[in-house]
C-alpha cells in the first residue's frame, strides 16, 4: 500500500489544494518500507489527484480539503483521511495501526463562500473548515 501525506517540516500541511510537497511511503506487512518527498511542480487541487495516481497512491492523510478535491480523489479510488494535524510520520504510524484520529466527514468550502484572500485561521488557512 502507498500512502501520501501533505508535508511541509516534517507535518501535515493544512491546505490539500496549495501542498507543494507530498511524502509517500510505501507499507509493506504493517511496516513503513520506504518513503520519500515529492514535489507537486505548483500543481492545486484537482489537479493533485491525478498527481497522487500517478505515483499509484492508494490513500491520503491531509489537513483541511475541499468538496472539489475529495471528489477528484474519490474518483481515482484514492481513500481519504481528511482533518488530521502533526507530524507526518505519526500520522503514518497511527494510520497502519488503525488508530489514526481523522475527521471522516471534513469539509473546506472556502472556495464557494469567500472571494479571494485569505479568511482565517481554521485548519488550512480559510475560514470555513471543520
Amino acid at each position: 500500500m502507498k500512502v501520501a501525506v501533505t508535508y511541509e517540516d516534517g507535518n501535515i500541511f493544512q491546505h490539500f489544494g496549495h501542498t507543494s510537497q507530498f511524502k509517500v511511503y510505501e507499507i509493506e506487512d504493517d511496516k513503513v518500507v520506504s518513503c520519500r518527498v515529492v514535489g507537486t511542480n505548483g500543481n492545486g487541487h484537482g489537479a493533485l489527484a491525478t498527481l497522487l495516481k500517478h505515483f499509484e497512491i492508494d490513500a491520503l492523510i491531509c489537513g483541511g480539503i475541499g468538496g472539489g478535491a475529495q471528489n477528484a480523489l474519490a474518483e481515482k479510488e484514492i481513500k481519504l483521511y481528511g482533518g488530521v494535524q502533526g507530524s507526518a510520520d505519526e500520522a503514518v504510524k497511527a494510520l497502519i495501526k488503525g488508530e489514526l484520529d481523522y475527521d471522516p466527514d471534513i469539509k473546506c468550502d472556502h472556495h464557494e463562500q469567500h472571494s479571494g484572500g485569505e479568511c482565517g485561521q481554521h485548519g488550512c488557512g480559510h475560514g470555513s473548515c471543520k
